[in-house]
């Protein structure tokens, strides 16, 4: 992982794809983000981001999506996967995985590895496909930030060994 994501210090566009090149007026408060790394043995789920979406449009990303006002980021991630995946997780207890501090927003990775229910795409406007893929698939792809790889591989190396 870049010591720039590890410390929080990533400028807001760098190591993303398809990045805009402005999301926010200034003044406006930071997006807070919750997303998922779902691990189900030696594959991890991805959502491929419509082309039509205005940010990021056409790469693999991890599901999830805005912290809403008064909600804690563990209820919002539980019911974006709800929204987005059609499952249930247990709220998140403990620190997140990762974090990725930007300008503009704030994101937290929470690693899930239990649910309920099958995940289904039911969120066919933000994303055209979702589905599992192992570590030797994950190079192939077109992921949302570069530091998805490196993140994806550590945790598949941990589950081997």
């Amino acid at each position: 992982m870049p010591a720039a994501v590890r410390n929080g210090t990533m400028p807001a566009h760098e190591g993303w794809q398809n990045a805009p090149v402005s999301i926010s007026a200034e003044d406006s408060p930071k997006a807070r983000i919750v997303t998922a790394l779902l691990r189900d043995g030696n594959r991890v789920l991805l959502c491929h981001r419509s082309p039509r979406r205005r940010w990021y449009p056409d790469v693999w990303d991890l599901p999830g999506g805005h912290v809403e006002p008064g909600e804690l980021p563990g209820a919002a991630l539980a019911r974006e996967l709800r929204e987005e995946l059609g499952i249930d997780i247990a709220t998140p207890s403990g620190p997140p995985l990762q974090e990725v501090r930007a300008d503009t927003f704030d994101m937290q990775i929470w690693l899930i590895e239990a649910w309920t229910g099958s995940p289904v795409n039911v969120a066919p406007d933000e994303h055209d496909a979702i589905a599992w893929f192992t570590e030797d698939t994950l190079g192939e792809l077109s992921l949302a930030h570069d530091s998805y790889l490196a993140m994806f591989s550590r945790l598949l190396a941990e589950h081997r060994a």
